[in-house]
C-alpha cells in the first residue's frame, strides 16, 4: 500500500522545480520582479504616463527632478519620466521581435543542418563561421546604417547578427540526440523526417535555447541603444531609452537627469535578464542542478 502511494504521488514538474530554484535565489527572484515590472510598462506605459512623450512645454525647460515631474524635463519642456516609459514600450517590442525572429529562425536552421548533415550542414556552418567573425554591434552597425537608420533596421540588424547562436545550440542538441535508440527505431518505423525532428528531437534539445532568449533580449535591448545612440538606430523624437541617452549627453553636467535616467532603464534591464539567463543556465545544467540541490 505504501509502494502504491508513492508510485501515485504525481511528479514536480520542471517548471514548478524552475519557480521554487527562482524563489530561493534572491538575486534570480528580483531580478524576475524587475523583468514583470519592465513587462508591466512595456504593456501599459502610455497608460501610466502623466503627458505624451512628445508633448512640449508640459514644465520650464530643464527643470530638476520634482513631484509633479519625476524625472524633470528635458530641453524643450517635455515630461522625461514620460519620455522613459514610452521608451520601455519600444524597448518591450525590439527584444520580442528579435528573440522571437531570431529563435524561430535559428532554430530551424539548426534543426534541419544538424538532422540532415553533409554538405549542407557544413555549409550552414561556415555561414555562421563569417558572421561569428566580426563583432555583433559591429556587423548590426553595418546592417543597420545601409538600410537606413531606424528603430525596423536596428531590429533587422540585430536579428541577423544572433540568429547564428540559436542555430548553433540546436544542431549540437540534434546530433547528440539523433544517433540515440530511440530515434533510429522512429526511422526503422517509417516515421517522417519531420516528424522525428518536431516530435521526438526538438523537445529534448531546446532547452539550451532558452537560456539563450533570456540573455539576448537583455542584449537586444542593448544593441539597441547602443545604434540610436550612435544614430544608426531610433531617431527623434521617439523616445528609445539609447537615443534619449545621446540627446540628453550634451546636458549631463547641466541636467544630468535628461541621461541619467533612460540610462538605469537600460543598465536594469539588461541586468535582469543576465541574472535570470545565469539562473535558467544553472537550472538547465544537469551537473550545476545537482550541486544546487545538495546545497539546498
Amino acid at each position: 500500500m505504501a509502494d502504491q502511494e508513492i508510485t501515485l504521488r504525481p511528479q514536480k514538474s520542471t517548471f514548478t522545480e524552475l519557480i521554487n530554484a527562482v524563489k530561493i535565489n534572491p538575486p534570480a527572484l528580483i531580478s524576475l520582479v524587475i523583468i514583470f515590472i519592465y513587462v508591466f510598462i512595456g504593456l501599459f506605459g502610455s497608460i501610466l504616463a502623466p503627458y505624451e512623450f512628445d508633448e512640449m512645454g508640459v514644465g520650464i525647460p530643464l527643470q530638476k527632478p520634482s513631484w509633479e515631474y519625476l524625472f524633470g524635463t528635458d530641453e524643450f519642456g517635455r515630461d522625461v519620466f514620460s519620455r522613459v516609459l514610452a521608451g520601455g514600450i519600444i524597448s518591450l517590442r525590439i527584444g520580442v521581435l528579435v528573440v522571437g525572429i531570431a529563435g524561430t529562425f535559428g532554430s530551424l536552421v539548426g534543426l534541419v543542418s544538424g538532422y540532415i548533415g553533409g554538405w549542407i550542414d557544413e555549409a550552414v556552418m561556415r555561414i555562421t563561421d563569417i558572421f561569428l567573425s566580426v563583432p555583433d554591434l559591429v556587423m548590426a552597425l553595418v546592417i543597420a546604417t545601409s538600410l537606413g537608420a531606424s528603430i525596423d533596421a536596428a531590429i533587422i540588424g540585430i536579428t541577423l547578427v544572433r540568429w547564428t547562436g540559436y542555430a548553433r545550440l540546436i544542431r549540437s542538441g540534434v546530433i547528440a540526440e539523433k544517433g540515440k535508440d530511440y530515434i533510429t527505431a522512429s526511422r526503422a518505423l517509417g516515421l517522417h523526417p519531420s516528424r522525428i525532428i518536431f516530435n521526438h528531437i526538438f523537445p529534448n534539445s531546446y532547452t539550451a535555447t532558452l537560456v539563450q532568449a533570456t540573455f539576448d533580449f537583455g542584449l537586444a535591448i542593448l544593441f539597441a541603444s547602443g545604434l540610436s545612440f550612435v544614430g544608426a538606430g531610433a531617431q527623434p523624437p521617439e523616445p528609445e531609452w539609447g537615443a534619449l541617452v545621446a540627446s540628453g549627453r550634451q546636458y549631463v553636467q547641466a541636467a544630468w537627469w535628461i541621461p541619467i535616467f533612460p540610462g538605469f532603464a537600460i543598465f536594469g534591464a539588461v541586468l535582469a535578464f543576465n541574472i535570470l539567463g545565469d539562473t535558467l543556465r544553472d537550472f538547465l545544467d544537469p551537473k550545476l542542478r545537482h550541486s544546487m540541490d545538495q546545497k539546498h
